[in-house]
This record gives structure tokens, C-alpha cells and sequence, in this order.
């Protein structure tokens, strides 16, 4: 799965202890990584928080850009474990369906499982800083390309898939796009700037009460708009019936004719 260096070991324990080793060094790297960013965080560190000697973290992964690429294919790893099954569900509903309310649903089945991992990094802080500082465009593209070709790059397929099917776009149109970007948008603040939404609704914390009003509310809003945007589509398709009509339609012949 990934590209880092993995030795192997001549028995199973010792492969089950290496990979024990290597777990631990990658998740102490993903903290590090997020507290300080790439340039600032030192192997030497990394092997500290994880508790083996520098030369170990040599041997599992050879240099610092070796650790970090495989902290993004355990993230890749981690997130693509929780999103194809929906995505899977949703490619299929995509082929076999027509039906609004069926697409509509396919669509909100995508959101439901992004908003709980969106909402759950929020609640894991150097996770997050992880994701931050990566989408932030300081840090070796490596990260972003493993993350964009395995998890966001599907995943954004199918979504933007169903609401061109939805709303009779292209899937490349930049109006399908915007609009794939003001539904996640609802949620995305949540994620990027919790602090600024607790004291936006005066709520001391996000507890599970609070992040289903959350979800509810913000499905309820995209099956609103998705129905829109459908509504617009007919009403466009039976315009352009009508003015092919009349296109069709023989002139009148005058009474002096």
C-alpha cells in the first residue's frame, strides 16, 4: 500500500513486532508533523516521542520524507477504510437509479460519513493540524497527492456525479462543482474552525446532541436545494420544449393574403 521501505523479518512474530515499531513511529511522526510542520519536526524527535532510537526510523522508512509519505498513506489508509463502503453504495445508486428522491438520498449517505470524519479530526487535534498544514500547501506535495489519488479524488467523483444527474450539468461544469462546494460548505467550518462555531451558537462544547441537530439541519438544507436545483432543470427543459414548439409551428397566412 505504500512506497516506504517494510524489511522482512524471518518469523511472524518479529514481523508483528516490526509492524508494531513502524505503527508507532508513523503516529508519533502524524502528531509532530502536525504540532510543527515538516521542516521543524526532526527525526530525531519523532524516534524520541515513539520511543526507538533514531536508526530504527532509518531503517523503516531510510529519511524524513519517507516517514511522512507513509503517514499519508496510513491516513489514506484509515480514511478510505470508512468511505467506500458509501462510496461503493453511492456509484451504485448513481447506475442504477433515475429516481430524485433515491439520488438525493445517495448524496446525503456521502455527507453523513464525511460530516462524522470531519467532526471526529476536529476532536483530534494534531490530527487535524496535520490536515491543515498539508491542505495549506506548505508542506511536500507527496501528502496531498497520496490523499487527492486514493480518498478525495473518488470520492468528490461520485459526488459530483449525482448532482449532475440531479441538476442535468456535466460532472465538470463549474456550476456542478460550486455546488458540490456550498453543500460540503455547511458542515466545513465545524471542522476548520470549531472554536468560532461554538461561540457563534454560544454552545460550551460539541456533544452528540448538538452534532445530530447539526447533521439534521444540514441535510434537511441540501435536500432543499438539490430539489431546487432539479426544479430549475425541468423548468428549463420545458422551456426550451416549448420554444422548439413554437420554432415548429407553420406562419399564418393573413386574411389578404
Amino acid at each position: 500500500m505504500t512506497e516506504t521501505k517494510r524489511p522482512r523479518r524471518s518469523t511472524e512474530g518479529g514481523y508483528a513486532r516490526g509492524e508494531e515499531t513502524r505503527l508507532r513511529i508513523i503516529q508519533a511522526a502524524i502528531e509532530l508533523f502536525g504540532e510543527h510542520g515538516f521542516v521543524a519536526a526532526s527525526t530525531r524527535d519523532i524516534a524520541a516521542k515513539a520511543g526507538v532510537n533514531a536508526p530504527a526510523l532509518q531503517y523503516y522508512f531510510e529519511n524524513k520524507e519517507g516517514v511522512y509519505r507513509a503517514c499519508a498513506n496510513h491516513l489514506a489508509d484509515e480514511v478510505w477504510e470508512k468511505f467506500e463502503p458509501v462510496v461503493r453504495r453511492s456509484t451504485q445508486a448513481l447506475e442504477s437509479t433515475d429516481d430524485l428522491s433515491e439520488l438525493i438520498e445517495a448524496f446525503i449517505d456521502l455527507q453523513r460519513v464525511m460530516m462524522d470524519k470531519a467532526l471526529e479530526t476536529s476532536r483530534a487535534p494534531a490530527l487535524k493540524l496535520f490536515f491543515v498544514r498539508e491542505q495549506g500547501g506548505q508542506e511536500p506535495p507527496i501528502a496531498t497527492e497520496i490523499l487527492q489519488q486514493r480518498v478525495r479524488r473518488p470520492l468528490n467523483s461520485v459526488a459530483t456525479k449525482i448532482i449532475a444527474k440531479i441538476c442535468g450539468k456535466p460532472s465538470d461544469d463549474p456550476l456542478t462543482i460550486m455546488r458540490l462546494v456550498s453543500l460540503h460548505g455547511q458542515f466545513s467550518l465545524f471542522h476548520m474552525a470549531p472554536r468560532s462555531m461554538l461561540m457563534l451558537f454560544g454552545w460550551p462544547a460539541l456533544d452528540a446532541q448538538k452534532v445530530e441537530f447539526v447533521k439534521q439541519v444540514v441535510f434537511s438544507n441540501t435536500r432543499a436545494l438539490l430539489r431546487m436545483w432539479a426544479g430549475e432543470r425541468e423548468a428549463a427543459s420545458a422551456e426550451a420544449k416549448t420554444a422548439a414548439a413554437r420554432r415548429k409551428r407553420p406562419a399564418r397566412v393573413s386574411a389578404n393574403g
